[in-house]
């Protein structure tokens, strides 16, 4: 399970630099803008809509197109140049606008190669289609959706976790002790041994990277909401796709 993250914020999502969400609202009337914004978001949400679309009843091939087209749209359409922050949890605004497009577009360009030149990730590097046999047949689109969000936010938080440590030389260490992430069974005494260490060490370094891995999530949380005050609670939503 992940670590315990009901703790204050972090100075990072105090300050709201650079998000999901500003990136949207800053690119309004700026092409590039929101060009980067939509590169950001089909890295992290891709997958999450892709498996919403499957799970409606389209073919993998029908939902790969559409899953696409509706990221080109967003692009072409200026859908984008619209978005408030006051419009609510970016995930769900997301979701509300595919629902949209799959209702009222998407079958008027099918004969149409969907979603033009706009290429903007690969179907082959998300395996999308795999990850899909773990969910439950009986499961709700919206259900499959939350729970690939949050599968999909965890995972950008591990990747970011471990480039730190690789950064940082001690790529080694965190994928000894990333067993305390993912809730792998392991002991410290063979940890410490594998590393050279004390056990004694190796549980300090494990409460520091369950920290740092802490701090992580709510930045990363902290991306596709409005306000600060929005953290735990999306966190808890997070929790609860999961369980």
């Amino acid at each position: 399970m992940p670590p315990d993250v009901r703790d204050s914020p972090s100075p990072g999502e105090r300050d709201f630099h650079t998000t999901h969400w500003s990136v949207i609202v800053s690119a309004r009337g700026d092409r590039s803008g929101v060009r980067v914004a939509l590169e950001k978001l089909c890295k992290v949400y891709w997958h999450p809509l892709y498996a919403f679309v499957r799970r409606k009843g389209m073919t993998e091939h029908d939902a790969q197109d559409l899953t696409q087209e509706f990221f080109a749209r967003l692009l072409e359409n200026g859908w984008l140049s619209t978005v408030d922050r006051e419009n609510g949890r970016f995930r769900s605004w997301l979701l509300a606008s595919m629902k949209h497009f799959l209702a009222n577009e998407w079958h008027r360009n099918r004969t149409q190669k969907r979603g033009g030149a706009a290429v903007l990730c690969s179907f082959d590097e998300l395996d999308a289609e795999s990850r899909l046999l773990h969910e439950p047949a009986t499961d709700s689109a919206e259900k499959v959706y939350e729970r690939r969000w949050a599968l999909t936010l965890l995972d950008q938080v591990m990747s970011r976790l471990r480039a730190e440590m690789a950064g940082a030389g001690k790529l080694a260490h965190f994928e000894a002790l990333k067993f305390c992430l993912t809730g792998e069974k392991n002991a410290y005494a063979e940890v410490a041994e594998r590393l050279g260490t004390t056990e004694g060490a190796v549980k300090v370094a494990v409460h520091r990277l369950r920290e740092r891995h802490r701090v992580l999530l709510r930045v990363e949380i902290a991306e596709t909401v409005a306000t600060t005050e929005e953290i735990d609670a999306e966190l808890h939503s997070l929790f609860a796709a999961l369980g």
